[in-house]
């Protein structure tokens, strides 16, 4: 049996209280509840179900880029990305920095949360990033529980008005893959990485060249560099934000602590094959995909077109307005067709004096594969020479912009921790659902993830009730704000009306406003809805919950409520509040 941990210990009963709620704050002060989602997920059916779809027949002979892809579309298709304030609800900074105080310093949790102060990702800070997710509108200590949810959670969002499937933040998505990527596609959890950063979170799968997870979506070494909107949105973690966490299959390693868990051998190969991913070498078509990317710079530059036997020109930046209205794609070749659709009148005769001919920089850089940035920027400075328009400090910048859009250096945790040996979970992709699910409860006993994955996974027969009851009880507002107002009476009418089945599956419970938010419950989770309603909203004490198979009762003074369950579990918890 799973062990007990020390729960008269504030920070451990945090955290593994933490292993229901999973917020974003929680992952990142207990850094070792991320890869503990990704195990429950794992033991979840959910995934295991998706094998039997006819989306995946044959998925097991194809290759690794294919696997990805069709989970990637599978993913898309099924899943959307959600990060409302109205589904997990809000909380506050004291009660957050209350209840993190002893675990971590305050003043560098301000620096590194980006709703305690923290300014990395300048896009988000230029909108205003309270304005920008709809906190405008409370007050400037109000922040909001966005909570990383199960498998189970995400696709119980079609349950939801306004959802037609299931839906997740990004950290949520996260899990998901390296999940997916793991029952369905074959793929190691030694070749999968997860990243955090104060705004975001993606995962580095190991293969080939290295393939991004983001939100929903995937991005390639070749899609990093090709300058569109979507590796544009990809790009911009990584670009401006410190990856605060990586965790792995062998543990994690975190920005702010001194101690990792993960393999130091894991860490330095996976920081060389990042770096490898995030950088490349000029090239003509490079060139043009930096100058999509960064669209100020295309006004530099004009666009040498020879059609009626003679050339014409037109200022790139006309180009690529007319790219945005067309399938078509501008490109190093090919770029007839995209053309043929510009109004003849956008074109002159003569060449635009003071904006640099394109060809001539794409000819230097065909002609010489060998040379750099900086060669490119001599050549260029060298056919400016006279321009009004494009002065040498200008193409300075951007030249400089080109180095750093062609090399990303990744603001990853310093190699400089102590790396702690931690066992590492013998979970392999040969092994069956029930394999896996018989490692983690035998490891359960001497191995902290194994453990956390089994509060994660909501394993609620082989685990401590104490800190489930905390999190469903202090940390579930939607429900309370759902039912406020209301009577006893009134709301155990509501909830008993609620379908009586569960989104998870045997002696697993849904918390509060999972149950609340999916409008269906097993008796045992709405009695505990209810409870955590009784304690909050009407200031009730001393209530009790017996559970006797299918009998769930409530009880509160004078008062009981009886529900039905189909869990099959007995269980007397006095003085649950």
């Amino acid at each position: 049996m799973p062990i007990t941990p020390n729960f008269t210990d504030k920070t451990t009963l945090e955290k593994y209280s933490s292993a229901f709620t999973l917020s974003d704050m929680e992952i990142f002060v207990f850094p070792d509840l991320l890869y503990a989602l990704v195990i429950a997920n794992i033991m979840s059916p959910v995934i295991w179900k998706w094998r039997d779809d006819q989306w995946f027949n044959g998925i097991t002979k194809k290759s690794s880029n294919y696997k990805i892809n069709r989970i990637k579309q599978y993913i898309m298709d099924h899943y959307v990305f959600n990060l409302d304030l109205e589904t997990w609800g809000l909380t506050d900074k004291e009660t957050e920095i209350n209840r993190f105080k002893e675990t971590i310093d305050i003043d560098i949790l301000k620096r590194s949360n980006a709703l305690f102060g923290y300014e990395g990702d300048k896009y988000y800070f230029d909108i205003d990033i309270r304005r920008h997710f709809g906190l405008d509108k409370y007050r400037s200590d109000i922040i909001p529980y966005w909570k990383t949810e199960t498998v189970e959670a995400m696709t119980a969002f079609r349950f939801r008005d306004s959802f037609d499937r299931g839906a997740g933040e990004c950290v949520s998505l996260s899990a998901l893959y390296a999940a997916a990527l793991f029952i369905v596609g074959g793929i190691p959890l030694e070749q999968m990485y997860l990243m955090g950063t104060p705004l975001h979170s993606q995962n580095f799968i190991d293969i080939n060249d290295g393939v991004l997870t983001n939100n929903r979506r995937i991005v390639t070494k070749r899609m990093w560099f090709n300058g569109t909107s979507i590796s544009t949105r990809a790009r911009r973690a990584l670009e401006h934000e410190k990856i605060t966490i990586v965790s792995h299959i062998s543990g994690y390693i975190h920005y702010l602590y001194e101690t990792a868990t993960i393999s130091k051998v894991a860490y330095r190969h996976f920081s060389e094959k990042l770096s490898m991913f995030l950088t490349t070498r000029i090239s003509a078509e490079l060139f043009i995909n930096f100058l999509r990317y960064h669209m100020k710079f295309k006004k530099c530059f004009q666009y040498r077109h020879f059609m009626n036997a003679r050339n014409y020109y037109i200022p790139l930046e006309t180009v690529f307005e007319y790219e945005h209205s067309t399938k078509h794609v501008f490109a190093e070749t090919g770029n007839e067709a995209l053309l043929q659709e510009i109004d003849d009148e956008e074109f002159t005769i003569a060449p635009h004096q003071d904006l640099l001919i394109l060809q001539d920089v794409l000819s230097f850089l065909q002609q010489n594969t060998e040379s750099t940035v900086i060669d490119l920027m001599k050549f260029s400075l060298e056919h400016a020479n006279g321009s009004k328009k494009i002065t040498k400090d200008s193409i300075k910048i951007l030249f400089t912009e080109l180095g750093k859009f062609l090399t990303v250096v990744p603001q990853l945790p310093d190699m400089k921790k102590q790396f702690i040996d931690s066992e590492v979970l013998n979970i392999n992709v040969k092994q069956e659902r029930s394999e896996i699910i018989d490692l983690i409860n035998r490891k359960s006993s001497d191995n902290e993830v194994a453990l956390l994955s089994l509060y994660a996974y909501r394993d609620i027969y082989r685990v401590d009730w104490k800190p489930f009851l905390l999190a469903a009880l202090n940390r579930n507002p939607v429900s309370l704000e759902g039912l406020k107002g209301k009577t006893a009476e009134e709301a155990f009418q509501l909830i008993s009306a609620m379908p009586n089945e569960s989104i998870y599956d045997g002696q697993r419970l849904a918390l509060p406003d999972e149950v609340w938010n999916f409008g269906r419950g097993d008796g045992i989770e709405k009695a505990i809805l209810m409870a955590n309603f009784l304690a909050n909203e009407l200031n009730l004490k001393s209530i009790n919950l017996n559970i006797e198979n299918t009998i769930v009762q409530l009880d509160c003074g004078n008062m009981n409520f009886k529900f039905h369950s189909e869990k099959g579990m007995i269980k007397f918890l006095q003085g649950i509040v």
